[in-house]
């Protein structure tokens, strides 16, 4: 039977169905949020890059999140933009494929960075006497290494799994980008043990480094009662409080979405759960860092007053 079928070239991505007056209107919306996570994340690198007050692995770290959210971002949204306006909802195979592989990759690549930032903190406020030592450059180098090369490895498996399948239609895809479960139901083959492996993956990478952060956090909490000063109790919980409310946004949608029963949402939900995750987050964790972070607005204050000045 299989050599009756026609192998797809081509997939249409059905997009957001909504009233085409509405379309204009998204693309306005959509396009200034892309842009400000693009401007967001660029400003962060660019002062972490600039300030040496900076140059520690906390935001040694961060730099890696700002580079991984505007790629994160670009894997998709670009691509969705062009759909809105130009009502050409068709993208090649390959390139569909591709972009599957990116958005998991930077998405696995966001959370192993979002553990590794935990475990910074950790050792900063736990063991501030040995933290020079435990967080050098070179472990940083590696650690970060790491987050990369294991989570393109990961995407990469999935990827492989997914070419080995027959594709032969339905052609279209009811999503604004070639989202993985969607990809699924084009196949002509039983997709089982791939599900199998998206769902232990989605275990390995979500539940996993979910409870290394909490335990992290649980420990950190406990260190900064221990603290007399008020001052220091203040310092100590800003400093975490950000990447907190970042791993909760990430790890809370991400979970949801990849974890949560089929039928407990509709194709809608899952939608703009995705755009939550691949548009809002990017957008989000800039802000977060930078109005809730002392460092950083003396950072982007210094940085402005030696621009004025020049």
């Amino acid at each position: 039977m299989e050599s009756n079928q026609t192998r797809i070239t081509e997939v249409i991505l059905l997009g957001f169905q909504v009233d085409p007056a509405l379309e204009l209107f998204l693309f306005g919306l959509f396009l200034l949020f892309y842009s400000l996570a693009l401007m967001g994340n660029g400003m962060i690198l660019g002062l972490i890059c600039l300030d040496a007050r900076l140059h520690t692995p906390m935001y040694f770290f961060l730099s890696h999140l700002a580079i991984v959210d505007m790629s994160y971002a670009s894997s998709t949204v670009p691509k969705m933009l062009a759909n809105l306006v130009m009502h050409r909802n068709v993208i090649s195979f390959a390139p569909c494929i591709l972009q599957t592989f990116l958005y998991l990759a930077f998405a696995v690549t966001e959370c192993m960075i979002l553990v590794v930032m935990s475990y910074d903190r950790y050792v900063a406020i736990c063991h501030p006497l040995q933290y020079t030592l435990i967080m050098s450059w070179r472990v940083c180098m590696v650690l970060a290494a790491i987050c990369w090369i294991f989570s393109f490895l990961l995407a990469l498996v999935h990827a492989t799994l997914l070419l080995r399948l027959p594709f032969c239609g339905p052609q279209k895809i009811n999503h604004f980008f070639c989202q993985i479960m969607s990809v699924f139901r084009l196949a002509c083959a039983n997709t089982r043990l791939n599900q199998v492996v998206l769902f232990a993956g989605s275990v390995c990478v979500l539940v996993g480094p979910l409870c290394l952060v909490l335990v992290s956090y649980s420990r950190i909490l406990a260190a900064i009662l221990r603290i007399q000063s008020g001052e220091g109790r203040r310092k100590a919980f800003s400093t975490c409080s950000s990447h907190l409310c970042v791993v909760g946004l990430f790890f809370g949608s991400a979970i949801v979405m990849y974890m949560a029963p089929k039928s407990s949402h509709s194709q809608e939900q899952r939608k703009i759960l995705s755009l939550f995750y691949s548009l809002f987050n990017p957008m989000l964790n800039p802000l977060i860092y930078s109005l809730r972070n002392t460092e950083v607005k003396g950072a982007l204050k210094r940085v402005l007053w030696k621009q004025r000045f020049r």
